[in-house]
């Protein structure tokens, strides 16, 4: 049977490295009176910048003078988790960035000089992709079992909650909310049968729980002993009205158990797994649901933070996830807009059903676009014309209806698409697969490739128009703010490389 390990499930490290086929992320949503993409020029102290995940900020950083960029200061980053070091986006506030590697640990840096402020070991390995929100005067996130927060000006914990679960995300963060998800997993990326991944809703100031929101149901569609699934990769996104947005994760085993081929044990769609959802603010209550992938069995999660946003005048939330598709469906109904397919595909994207009915004929062994590893597997970037995506090509191989295994390359390219209708404006390839999350600012999109380097594209064109070497492969996601541009390299995968958080400033 093949294990699914959410959308990273990896053999060697420095193997995958050498392939291209590295599937790590990062992100959060978060609100607050400072993380207005219009008020950001001090600071995003949170790594999807704003409550709707737009990952869109306001600098002095454009195309026209992108390539003045130049390394201010780095400094290594110590933490060693299963995938790597550093897995998150830095978040800034009043000038310190806020820093979580892969072993939980967090930092407090000095924005312009790289000086450590403070330190708050944690050593809880955690497989990502995790990181931090600031707001209220703590400092929020999550070891790979509890959610916590820290005092902002002396990291000093001010409280700590067991969430009975496995947690590899950076919190959400909205109306003095802290929002954590388990996944169904141990922390060495292992699914286990009879987990649930559960949302969980925190009070900001003392940690008390809340309410909680099962993503998939605890009778695991009659087989517990065997199946499980859901949870959030990802934190959730908010409109204004407060109202929760996020994508759900996949349901197991994949594609199937031993005699039960393609999902059997768990018969029917497997709500809400690989699905967006509306939940209240105030009870947790499910509003509406749109599914992407009913009855998973290629691991396809729908796991990307919503992006809330205007599609022709219509506010939608636009989800996206390793099915390869890009979809914006209406805030008020949950009805698809549009429906765009991004990256490769060859022929597979109806299997699952087939699975569902029972019409395992029609699903043809051998290999598949996308794979396990494929897809959209980071977060994308959002202006007010356009989308921005990151796009993996990496299949998988079909051997039956109990296994799969890793079989392509791993390639990348970012891809733009029209708000409005979904349609595919230009496609850039890199030079290899964006892993961590996009950030767009003024008229450039940012992205980081396993290969370690930063690039810069044009929005309108999506040609580059700056990249600079990290000091090893990154998985990490970019922040930026005024003159600076921030981001980790926290995969080392040969002899010299480093593992660091790095700085760039305009003018060095």
């Amino acid at each position: 049977m093949s294990m699914p390990s959410r959308f990273w499930r990896l053999p060697l490290l420095a193997a995958l490295l050498a392939v291209g086929a590295l599937a790590v992320g990062c992100g959060s949503s978060s609100n607050s009176s400072s993380s207005s993409g219009d008020a950001n020029l001090t600071g995003n102290a949170f790594p999807n910048v704003d409550a709707a995940s737009t990952r869109a900020v306001k600098s002095k950083i454009d195309s026209g003078n992108v390539t003045e960029l130049e390394e201010a200061w780095s400094m290594p980053v110590n933490g060693v988790g299963v995938y790597g070091s550093y897995a998150s986006t830095p978040v800034i506030a009043n000038g310190v960035i806020y820093s979580q590697d892969l072993e939980s640990n967090v930092q407090a840096i000095d924005l312009e000089s790289g000086d450590v402020l403070w330190t708050k070991k944690w050593e809880s390995p955690s497989h990502g992709p995790n990181g931090l929100a600031v707001a209220d005067g703590f400092v929020y996130g999550a070891t790979a079992s509890e959610a916590f927060a820290l005092d902002q000006e002396t990291g000093k914990t001010a409280w700590q909650v067991d969430l009975e679960g496995a947690i590899d995300m950076a919190p959400g963060v909205n109306d003095g909310r802290v929002y954590v998800s388990t996944v169904p997993e141990t922390p060495a990326a292992e699914y286990e049968a009879g987990a649930v991944g559960t949302l969980w809703v925190m009070d900001g100031k003392t940690g008390k729980k809340l309410w909680h929101w099962d993503t998939v149901p605890k009778s695991l569609w009659g087989k517990p002993e065997v199946n499980s699934g859901g949870g959030l990769w990802y934190p959730p996104s908010f409109d204004s009205k407060g109202f929760v947005y996020a994508g759900t994760g996949n349901p197991a085993p994949l594609p199937g158990a031993k005699g039960e081929p393609f999902g059997a044990s768990r018969p029917g769609p497997n709500l809400y797994a690989d699905s967006l959802v509306k939940l209240d603010p105030k009870t947790g209550k499910l509003a509406w649901y749109y599914q992407e992938t009913p009855h998973n069995i290629y691991d396809w999660d729908f796991q990307n933070s919503p992006i809330i946003t205007k599609a022709g005048g219509k506010e939608v939330a636009i989800g996206s996830g390793k099915s390869g598709f890009v979809v914006a469906v209406d805030v008020k109904t949950g009805k698809p807009v549009w429906r765009t397919s991004v990256g490769r595909h060859n022929g597979h994207d109806k299997d699952n059903i087939h699975a569902m009915k029972g019409e395992y004929d029609k699903i043809k062994p051998g290999e598949v676009f996308p794979g396990s590893l494929g897809g959209v597997v980071a977060l994308p970037a959002a202006d007010a014309k356009r989308i921005y995506v990151p796009i993996v090509n990496h299949s998988a191989t079909l051997v039956n209806g109990e296994e799969t295994s890793e079989e392509s390359t791993a390639t990348g390219e970012v891809a733009a698409l029209d708000l409005k209708t979904g349609k595919i404006l230009w496609t850039t390839e890199m030079s290899q697969p964006a892993y961590g999350s996009l950030l767009v600012s003024n008229d450039v999109v940012f992205a980081t490739t396993a290969d370690g380097v930063v690039h810069a594209l044009d929005t309108a064109k999506g040609g580059e128009v700056w990249q600079a070497a990290l000091p090893s492969g990154s998985n990490a996601g970019v922040m930026v703010t005024a003159d600076m541009l921030v981001t980790g390299a926290g995969l080392p995968a040969a002899e010299g490389q480093t593992a660091k958080l790095v700085a760039f400033k305009l003018g060095g």
